[in-house]
């Protein structure tokens, strides 16, 4: 019994003893494995901060003469607009166009049937010229008896019934010629010609058709809008209108016509109108352009951009558009400095296309950052894209493995920027 007990005694210490060492085995590999992999991290981050520079792409600044502008949104208007309507009543027997012509001042455009006028025509010159044979007899007759008066063979009252009847003929010969013109008049009404020279609209009767010579409305035959030249209507706020009139008559002002605001330039022209009134509803002025308008570019009542150039700064500090960001204090760029790239606040006048006036901030042969990955900081090394690193920049790596991950790093920092 006894041996048993010494036994299991034996046996049981012995486990214990066995379990201590797993398990102070067990940790001692634990705490090893711990140590190197906080080894192998602070080796992975200290390699990090060794990277190579930001990769970047720059521009210089530059000083170059740039216009004053005002942008506006403005219509096409033309500068004659005539409703051609006819004058007299009757058939219209011919249309002598085509719908959308040119047509020049003066061309014949209808023709209403003549015949009624040309026999009113006729009419009158009859009754004209018997008027003028009864107007030339009573002549005679006040010719035959004036000696005679004078010589008391007939009496003074006779006479003065052959004078009488002269004057009436000549106030009816008179007449007449007024009704021979007036009946003139209504037959040359039958031929419609171009007031003016312009482009034809569509027509709103056929031949064939009546048409009255009535003014109290209804559609015109048809309407003809001048084309060269063309006016651009638009409006420009009360504040910039001293400006305006200040360089109405200089030589670089000008106005640019665009096919939408900011779009592709269509033509260009001059201001010949600044109304004589602000719209007080508005609060803006309106102004006109003439433009040559020479190919056909602008079309009546068409929407366009309109550019007004007022002068021409010839020293003007811009930098390109995507160089500018927006920031909680304003805008700013990022400049190259020593390797490094450095906050500079900007105060941005206008933009003229992809350019931005730069009113402070800058003067001119700086070189700013225009291309960058999003997360730059201020401060950070940068490496201009195409330019060679710096020498012994990275020298502290593993030789020839330690560049290639440094070149790895750069062409990864290079594909992210042209991503963005």
């Amino acid at each position: 019994m006894k041996r048993t007990v010494l036994a299991a005694v034996i046996l049981a210490l012995a486990a214990g003893g066995a379990g201590f060492w797993y398990l102070k085995s067990t940790n001692a590999t634990v705490a090893d494995k711990g140590r190197a992999e906080g080894k192998r991290a602070k080796g992975d981050a200290g390699k990090g901060a060794r990277g190579g520079p930001v990769l970047v792409r720059t521009e210089q600044i530059g000083v170059q003469p740039m216009p004053v502008i005002l942008e506006a949104v403005g219509s096409v208007e033309p500068e004659q607009s005539v409703q051609v309507r006819p004058q007299v009543s009757g058939v219209l027997e011919a249309v002598l166009f085509r719908e959308g012509d040119n047509v020049k001042s003066g061309q014949l455009l209808f023709r209403i049937d003549p015949r009624p006028f040309q026999a009113s025509y006729n009419q009158s010159r009859a009754a004209l010229a018997r008027d003028e044979a009864q107007l030339a007899q009573a002549r005679a007759q006040q010719a035959r008896l004036e000696p005679l008066v004078k010589q008391d063979y007939i009496t003074k009252q006779e006479y003065d019934v052959a004078t009488t009847s002269t004057k009436s003929f000549e106030a009816t010969v008179e007449a007449n010629k007024a009704a021979l013109e007036q009946a003139r008049l209504q037959l040359s009404y039958t031929r419609i010609l171009a007031p003016i020279s312009g482009r034809t609209g569509s027509l709103s009767i056929k031949p064939g058709n009546v048409v009255s010579g009535s003014t109290a409305g209804g559609q015109p035959l048809v309407v003809i809008n001048s084309m060269h030249p063309i006016l651009a209507a638009f409006s420009v706020p009360q504040k910039d209108l001293e400006e305006v009139r200040r360089h109405k008559d200089g030589k670089d002002m000008r106005v640019e016509i665009l096919a939408e605001k900011g779009g592709t330039k269509l033509a260009e022209g001059k201001l010949v109108f600044i109304d004589n009134a602000i719209n007080p509803q508005t609060g803006a002025v309106l102004l006109k352009a003439r433009v040559a308008n020479d190919k056909d570019l602008l079309w009546p009542g068409q929407f366009v951009g309109v550019r007004v150039v007022l002068r021409v700064d010839p020293e003007s500090v811009v930098v390109p558009e995507r160089a500018v960001q927006p920031g909680q204090q304003g805008p700013y760029v990022y400049l190259v400095e020593d390797g490094r790239a450095r906050v500079q606040p900007v105060t941005p006048a206008r933009q003229v296309g992809e350019l931005v006036v730069v009113a402070a901030g800058l003067k001119g042969g700086e070189t700013v950052i225009t291309e960058f990955p999003q997360a730059l900081a201020p401060g950070a090394a940068v490496q201009v894209a195409g330019a060679e690193a710096p020498r012994g920049e990275g020298r502290k790596g593993r030789g020839d493995k330690g560049k290639g991950e440094r070149k790895k790093a750069v062409d990864a920092q290079n594909a992210d920027a042209g991503d963005r």
